[in-house]
């Protein structure tokens, strides 16, 4: 399976990419848990159906020392006895954030969750990895980016 563009070899794409990579630094460098970014990569990704960035966070949360039977239930994660009350806000957030057209927006009460649990400057990062992810997703599902051939911080 080939991509239907080659997001970095053209050169409108690969200045796109080059930018959200950048802006990918603002919750990269923030005191947000690194797992929690991770979960929420997952969730958004499995949720959108984006296969390569599935299988990128996938892989990096295994690297970075992620239990894989965390990460086997975030598609789960309501039912799952493994995750904290933080990440859990944070899972709650992504979903209602990635299904926004869905459900109406994010609830008053896990936003209270999120609040809860995380600072300003956390709540920020949070927002912006979650945004992010989102137009990962879209890109590489527009893209049709295969899945599966990612190395663990290939890309970092």
């Amino acid at each position: 399976m080939n991509a239907r563009i080659d997001l970095f070899g053209n050169a409108v794409a690969g200045s796109f990419v080059k930018r959200l990579t950048t802006a990918s630094r603002v919750f990269g460098e923030s005191t947000l848990p690194l797992p929690t970014q991770e979960l929420v990569k997952l969730r958004a990704s499995q949720i959108n159906g984006c296969g390569m960035c599935t299988d990128m966070h996938f892989k990096d949360a295994i690297a970075a020392g992620e239990d894989p039977v965390r990460l086997n239930l975030v598609a789960a994660w309501k039912e799952a006895t493994l995750f904290t009350e933080p990440e859990r806000a944070a899972l709650a957030l992504t979903e209602e954030a990635t299904r926004i057209a869905d459900g109406g927006g994010v609830r008053e009460d896990t936003w209270q969750q999120v609040r809860k649990h995380y600072d300003e400057d956390q709540i920020a990062a949070l927002i912006a990895c979650i945004a992010t992810i989102n137009a990962w997703n879209r890109i590489n599902v527009i893209a049709g980016t295969p899945a599966g051939g990612y190395v663990a911080g290939q890309f970092g």
